[in-house]
């Protein structure tokens, strides 16, 4: 069986780099200067990464996520999603998992990167744990806004199960970050804790939305009714 790097090098597809490219603003001094793509969608890689995940060792994962390109990128940090969430009953193999996420931050270097294994693997791992305290240290210190938007988003994992303080603790931290990419990224964690309780997010956004970065409060309110969305809108609250 061809091993990940090879299948994903053989799916590559040249007529879609320069789209993807662009999407992912790889221009001069854009967020992802200089990233290289080999024209690989995304449900593309999921399947490839189904196919041969179990059969991908930790060398392939160390070579792959130190790939120049992003989608071998990905798909390493996606083999490694699988592994940690098949290794229930197995923790020392979960943590394994996540050293080694943490150990290669510099290698997840875009939004999509990060937004899709963050949560699943690190927020997963911190679940049941009371010291979240690595997600805290990485929104006030990271020394990327990758590592910092890693972060917030891991805290998805606590919304979906109804834990929603940290999403605030760590949004009000990162509440004045100068990047549009967190300013999303923030808005979008505060709307997905509103869906779960929306008088907390209430409670987190009246002393504070006149001074949020509008992206972040207009992705924070998204979900709500139009008249009250338009009252946060225009400084009514």
């Amino acid at each position: 069986m061809l091993k990940l790097e090879d299948r994903m090098m053989a799916a590559a597809d040249p007529s879609q780099v320069e789209g993807l490219s662009r999407f992912f603003k790889t221009g001069p001094g854009q967020y992802g200067e200089g990233d290289k793509f080999l024209g690989i969608k995304v449900p593309a890689t999921r399947r490839i990464v189904k196919e041969c995940w179990r059969e991908t060792d930790w060398a392939e994962i160390g070579r792959c996520i130190g790939s120049e390109y992003h989608e071998v990128r990905l798909a390493a940090l996606l083999v490694l999603v699988e592994i940690f969430s098949h290794a229930r009953k197995d923790p020392a193999l979960r943590q394994r998992c996540v050293d080694f996420y943490l150990g290669h931050t510099d290698c997840i270097n875009n939004w999509d990167l990060v937004d899709l294994s963050c949560y699943p693997l690190l927020g997963e791992w911190l679940l049941p744990q009371q010291d979240r305290s690595i997600l805290y240290d990485l929104a006030r210190n990271g020394r990327t806004i990758w590592e910092q938007r890693i972060g917030i988003v891991s805290t998805m994992a606590f919304v979906r199960n109804g834990q929603l303080a940290d999403t605030f603790a760590i949004s009000d931290i990162l509440l004045h970050h100068p990047h549009d990419l967190i300013h999303k990224a923030v808005g979008w964690l505060l709307r997905e804790a509103g869906k779960r309780d929306q008088a907390a997010l209430e409670a987190f956004l009246r002393p504070r939305y006149r001074q949020m970065p509008r992206t972040m409060l207009r992705y924070a309110i998204e979900r709500f009714p139009e008249a009250l969305r338009q009252d946060y809108l225009n400084g009514r609250i």
